[in-house]
């Protein structure tokens, strides 16, 4: 699992830099080169999610665990992009839904009791 978790690091970095990157610095490039240019940093994300994806389905992990470790990661990945990157303050109510997502990881990965 630790290399899954890796992996969907590295990827998030380059999927929020195709998302996100080109606000800083290219609003005056036209869209069309800004969407083939995400599309290219983007295949790198796949690169990595990908594999990701298959090493923990193969390690045991369901789907939903494997979509919320993700979710998680994107916005830890997202905090260190808009502060260090973008130079955007965290705002405390920022904080506050991101806590709410992170409690719903809480949820996907309790080992709840089964019924019956």
């Amino acid at each position: 699992m630790p290399l899954t978790v890796l992996l969907l690091v590295i990827s998030n970095i380059f999927m929020t830099f195709a998302w996100y990157g080109h606000l800083k610095g290219f609003k005056a490039s036209p869209l069309w080169i800004v969407v083939l240019v995400s599309w290219g940093i983007a295949f790198f994300e796949y690169c990595f999610q990908v594999p990701a994806n298959r090493m923990g389905s193969k390690a045991g992990m369901e789907t939903a665990q494997l979509k919320t470790i993700q979710e998680v990661i994107t916005l830890l990945v997202f905090v260190a992009f808009s502060v260090l990157y973008m130079k955007e303050p965290m705002r405390w109510n920022y904080v506050v839904g991101f806590l709410f997502i992170a409690l719903g990881a809480v949820f996907v990965f309790k080992p709840w009791e089964k019924a019956g």
